[in-house]
């Protein structure tokens, strides 16, 4: 008989290699093959070893968990290797039913059944041992580890129990052991080995041995040759009737045996009773004694709890404590400390922790449920005490250090401007010393913004002091150094006569001088605004750099990074658009007070320049324009004010020029009789060519409203004058207008306003001189063209042919006209001339004069000749071909 797999020891350990690390432990293991389980379907045609048979091994193991052992079945499969590799598990606890597949006749393949898989519609897998033994040694070893671990039996389909059980008596030696109950009792326990060292134990075997000498007794009588049921039958019946009779007779004998065995039983059962009510007894002391043991548990715990919570908490005051401390020396400094330079470093860490201890003991840095305690309530109330201390004295020193320091410098005369000396506002060493407290300034709004006002208040008022006088001198010594002849402001006055001369002085170091005003303080002033508003701790977008485009100097190097002071925005997270909204207009209220009077003295230069000549209006606003479009709507705003403030004030004193002007223009008008030219004609050329010279490409609009009123006032006196003559009032407007054209032709090229007052008064001269002609014309010939009106009235209610038959209007009539008029016509042309000549002061306008005039009445004699040729066809007249040699000779 071939070795069986299961006593294969590289098998087992192959087993427990593929399995290590589960701690379960390998108590069978055994080859077999693994064909899929087909319902309705024959298993004998899956065959043993065929096609679809895959090699396995199937392995028992258990696994111990405190007094408990957990029974497993393993699969292992051969991976590619050849190395075996857990491929299933089943627990043997769920295992409910073993069955020998019928159709096999070897009796080698069988199924297991489970009751936890969880598809049932799938047929369970056939397992096929190599031979019968190795089928029975697994089922066997399944059987006693179920009897053992579980107490109980799978289901048994296909395999006779006797048989087995018979298998099991050949193939495994039995020893037998007793062990005593705690009754008294005797049970026999039967542990089978195999002989290949198995290591299965089998404890309690299917049937008792004296049942299996019954059976085998039984069995041999069968063998002994029995030839018919019937006579084995009533054998059978006779020896159970001796039997029970030997039974009974039996029981009858062994009565005394029986009472003893009662006497016994009843002692037992008192002994029993006893026992009970003593055990009950150890079971109440035992559950008191618990109740004692939980309760001392309880308390063992909560001291535990408490031990553990008094650490904590101890802990926890340890760090409340350290933040309540107070250092000393940062108390020393915050309430007596000195403000010099050299302890400002003290003051700033005495700062810095003051502020870091009152944030601490706020939410969220600090837990809600201290915030009510005595002991924090308290120190807030020193930190707060601390904080006021320091914010009153820091204020008081800082209000008197500006005013000392302004006072320092205003009792120094050589910080301003003197005679025959400029001096440009140096305020270096100012912004050096403030710098040094910037620092302290911030802490200060940290702590208490509310201090920032008075402080910026005092800033304010001790530096306007020094501002306005620094703006004082140096406008007093502008003026002073500024050499320049007053021109008169009669610029359009007829009286002055024809001199222009007075005009021509050179003004152009006034405008200069108010160029250098602004450069020089303009930057200045942007420069402090900027300064302030970071040294006052004001949150503001950065500002732009000082100064406009094309400025003379440009801004003070030193000063153009004055407003960097070197520090940190402490409070950078409370940077939100409403509150910057908010501090903008409170920046540009301060700065109103730390600028404010500093105007006067520009206004005052502005107001000395216009009296020395009120032309240089028109350079001061276009340099105060430049200056406008280089500064931004920021922080610098009362600048933008003030600029604003210094155009407005320049336009108001070139409209005080403007409104003058014209006053003497229309002074004009009160004169008893104007001829020729006016005055203000040609000396409004000269005004607009020297304006056009002031303007270099700015102050455009101030300088065409400034043409508009005086054209306007100019045609306006004009039309008066020559209302006053009616006779001669053409000739005056047609000489003036002339005059204007010819006086301006050259600006009206360039000039786009003066271009269009050039037009109104070209055709203005235009109907002039076609009124003045037409009157010249009518005086010589005024028979002659209104018998030519009469027939024109006359067609149009009238055919020609009937016009000769009116009243007037016959040949006669015309032969006298034309008689009366053209005879000698070459005396009335020359006395047209005459005429025309006569009253004309500007005899370079008599030629062509003379020209529209002989255009006009050749014109006018055409249209004559034209209807007497259509009205008197029979009538003979000079010709106008005729009239126009006459003209051509004259």
């Amino acid at each position: 008989m071939a070795k069986s797999s299961a006593d294969d020891g590289e098998l087992r350990r192959a087993c427990e290699a593929a399995i290590e690390g589960t701690k379960q432990k390998i108590v069978m293991s055994i080859r077999v093959s693994k064909s899929q389980g087909v319902w309705g379907k024959s298993a004998a045609k899956l065959g043993r070893g065929g096609a679809m048979a895959k090699p396995r091994v199937l392995a028992i193991s258990t696994k111990s968990k405190g007094q408990r052992v957990q029974a497993f079945l393993r699969v292992l499969k051969y991976s590619t290797g050849g190395v075996l590799e857990p491929a299933k598990i089943y627990k043997l606890k769920h295992l409910t039913k073993v069955e020998v597949v019928g159709n096999d006749p070897s009796g080698c393949t069988f199924t297991l059944g489970f009751d936890n898989l969880r598809s049932q519609s799938v047929a369970p897998p056939h397992w096929t041992m190599r031979n019968i033994d190795d089928r029975n040694r697994l089922v066997m070893c399944i059987f006693n580890i179920c009897k053992d671990v579980l107490g109980r039996l799978p289901k048994v389909v296909g395999i006779d129990v006797v048989e087995m059980a018979l298998w099991a008596k050949d193939n495994t030696p039995s020893v037998s052991n007793q062990q005593n109950a705690q009754n008294g009792s005797q049970v026999e326990k039967v542990v089978g080995v195999e002989e290949s060292d198995m290591k299965v134990t089998v404890e309690r075997e299917l049937v008792s041995q004296a049942e299996e000498d019954d059976m085998e007794a039984l069995l041999g009588t069968y063998v002994m040759g029995i030839g018919e049921a019937e006579a084995f039958s009533e054998r059978l019946k006779r020896e159970l009737q001796a039997l029970e009779a030997a039974n009974v007779h039996a029981l009858l004998e062994s009565e005394p045996l029986i009472g003893e065995v009662l006497q016994g039983l009843e002692a037992a059962s008192n002994c029993v009773e006893d026992m009970d009510e003593w055990l009950g007894i150890f079971n109440v002391k035992l559950r008191h004694m618990r109740e004692d043991i939980e309760s001392i548990e309880t308390r063992n715990n909560k001291l535990e709890m408490q031990s553990v919570n008094n650490k904590s908490l101890i802990d926890e005051l340890d760090k409340l404590l350290e933040r309540l401390r107070i250092p000393p020396e940062y108390a020393a400094c915050l309430t007596g400390g000195s403000f010099d330079e050299a302890r400002m470093l003290q003051n700033i860490e005495a700062c810095e922790w003051l502020t870091s201890a009152i944030r601490g003991l706020e939410a969220p840095n600090l837990d809600p449920c201290y915030q009510n305690t005595l002991a924090v309530k308290e120190k807030r109330a020193e930190l707060e005490k601390l904080k006021s201390t320091f914010v009153r004295r820091a204020s008081e020193f800082l209000r008197n250090y500006f005013a000392s320091l302004v006072d320092f410098m205003i009792s120094d005369k050589s910080y301003f401007s003197q005679r025959g000396q400029l001096k440009r506002p140096d305020h270096a060493d100012l912004r050096y010393k403030c710098r040094t407290y910037a620092r302290l300034l911030q802490h200060l709004k940290s702590l208490d913004k509310n201090c920032l006002g008075p402080l910026r208040k005092a800033y304010c008022s001790s530096l306007n002091l020094l501002l306005r006088r620094e703006a004082r001198e140096f406008a007093n010594e502008l003026r002073a150094s500024t050499k320049a002849s007053r021109n008169p402001t009669v610029w359009l006055e007829g009286s002055t006569g024809s001199g222009q001369s007075v005009n021509n002085a050179d003004t152009s170091n006034v405008s200069e001088a108010y160029a250098k005003m602004l450069t020089i303080f303009i930057p200045l002033l942007v420069d402090e605004s900027s300064f302030f508003a970071h040294f006052m701790c004001f949150e503001v977008p950065a500002l732009a750099p000082p100064g406009g485009p094309n400025l003379k100097n440009g801004s003070n190097d030193d000063d153009a990074n004055d407003d960097d002071l070197g520090i940190l925005d402490i409070d950078d997270n409370d940077s939100k658009n409403g509150k910057r909204t908010s501090e903008l207009a409170a920046l540009n209220e301060s700065l109103r007070d730390l600028l404010d009077g500093i105007q006067e003295d520009f206004h005052a230069v502005v107001d000395w320049a216009y009296k020395i000549d009120p032309l240089r209006c028109i350079s001061m606003h276009g340099i105060t324009e430049r200056y406008i479009s280089g500064q931004k709507a920021d922080a610098a705003g009362f600048v933008r004010l003030l600029l604003d403030a210094l155009e407005d004030r320049i336009s108001t004193q070139f409209a005080r020029f403007v409104d003058e002007a014209c006053h003497q223009i229309e002074r004009n008008e009160r004169n008893v009789r104007q001829l020729g030219v006016l005055s203000y004609i040609p000396r409004f050329a000269t005004l607009a060519t020297r304006m056009e010279q002031y303007i270099q490409g700015q102050s455009r609009d101030l300088v065409d409203q400034a043409y508009t009123k005086f054209v306007s006032i100019m045609f306006a006196t004009l039309d008066k004058i020559a209302q006053a003559d009616p006779k001669y009032a053409d000739i005056l407007l047609l000489e003036n207008y002339a005059a204007f054209q010819n006086s301006l032709y050259d600006l009206a090229n360039v000039v786009p306003t003066l271009a269009k007052f050039y037009h109104q008064a070209s055709e203005s001269y235009e109907q002039a001189c076609t009124r003045h002609i037409s009157v010249i014309i009518y005086y010589n010939f005024e028979r002659l063209f209104q018998f030519a009106r009469k027939i024109e009235d006359l067609m149009y209610t009238i055919t020609p042919e009937e016009i000769p038959f009116q009243l007037g209007l016959s040949k006669m009539d015309l032969r006298k006209v034309v008689k009366s008029s053209l005879t000698g016509v070459d005396k009335s042309i020359m006395a047209m001339y005459k005429k025309l000549q006569k009253n004309l002061t500007s005899e370079e306008l008599l030629p062509s004069l003379w020209d529209k005039c002989k255009k006009e009445f050749l014109d006018k004699y055409d249209s004559f000749a034209q209807l007497v040729a259509k009205i008197y066809p029979s009538e003979n007249i000079p010709s106008v071909s005729e009239m126009r040699d006459l003209l051509a000779s004259m």
